[in-house]
């Protein structure tokens, strides 16, 4: 079985890369710039096309949520019209694919955890862009697995989890915000869901939910990741709790991200692990680099 993954760097595809010796049933292949380069039209579907590889999993993406209220055309291109292009090449070569996808295609308004086919309605330019992905992917391919996943942390590149522990190096008190809510979810769990689906051979196609189980608010991720640094001797910092509107970011958040995955736990017997446990190993990593 042969895959290839967009992107190299990010957290998904390092994840995935880290996690892909444990199938070696599987062939994985990486590609990213410069002999790939979403920005420019025609290059990701050259190399789809060149390699023929039985699933394609979307791993890269614009995620800079705030920067892309100024760059919404970028946004898209990488977001939506690569993502496009991918279904499309794969399918050109009888392949299947795996589009990552986000919670912030919802508005945040919803009072419980948001399902499949509740309606999308992203209020800012992050989201806008990776529903239109997700369309483009549908319209593309019939075989295509789309995951919607959220608040992605781990060892690896830029994320929450990595901005806490070092912003308690240099500060003793930190103010994070308490009234959005999601789930938290580990690259590294994700990864190992998604190999799992792969080996299938993308046989099975539709939009899913796919993150950790429970659920949080960044004031509860920060918490949890204060502990673990206490627990480890690293320094730590007093976390006190803020509202979304003393916390003003170019682009809105979503109130309630909270993903309903029962589905993909009932359809194809997937299941990630508690956010705790995964955000403990994530800040043990980090530590001890």
């Amino acid at each position: 079985m042969k895959l290839l993954v967009t992107g190299r760097h990010g957290q998904l595809a390092r994840s995935l890369a880290e996690r892909s010796g444990e199938h070696p049933e599987l062939q994985v292949d990486f590609v990213g710039r410069p002999e790939v380069d979403l920005c420019v039209p025609g290059s990701l579907a050259a190399t789809i096309g060149a390699r023929r590889p039985d699933v394609v999993i979307n791993a890269a993406a614009y995620t800079e949520v705030d920067k892309a209220e100024a760059e919404p055309e970028l946004a898209r291109r990488i977001n939506a019209d690569a993502a496009g292009e991918a279904a499309g090449a794969a399918a050109a070569v009888g392949a299947a694919i795996v589009q990552v996808s986000t919670d912030y295609v919802f508005d945040g308004q919803l009072d419980r955890p948001y399902r499949e086919d509740d309606p999308v309605g992203p209020i800012n330019v992050y989201g806008a862009t990776k529903a239109a992905g997700e369309d483009k992917v549908r319209s593309a391919n019939p075989r295509h697995l789309i995951l919607r996943t959220s608040w992605v942390v781990s060892p690896f590149g830029r994320n929450f989890v990595r901005t806490m522990i070092e912003a308690a190096r240099t500060r003793d008190r930190l103010t994070v915000v308490d009234d959005q809510r999601g789930r938290p979810t580990s690259a590294l769990d994700l990864a190992d869901a998604i190999l799992s689906l792969a080996e299938g051979g993308g046989e099975r196609s539709g939009t899913y939910h796919l993150a950790a189980a429970g659920e949080a608010s960044w004031f509860d991720l920060a918490n949890a990741v204060m502990d673990e640094c206490r627990s480890l001797g690293a320094p730590a910092a007093a976390v006190e709790p803020i509202r979304t509107a003393d916390w003003p970011t170019a682009a809105a958040r979503p109130a309630n991200s909270v993903l309903d995955c029962s589905r993909i736990a009932d359809e194809l017997g997937i299941r990630l692990p508690d956010w705790k446990g995964s955000v403990r190993q994530i800040v043990r990593r980090i530590g001890a680099a």
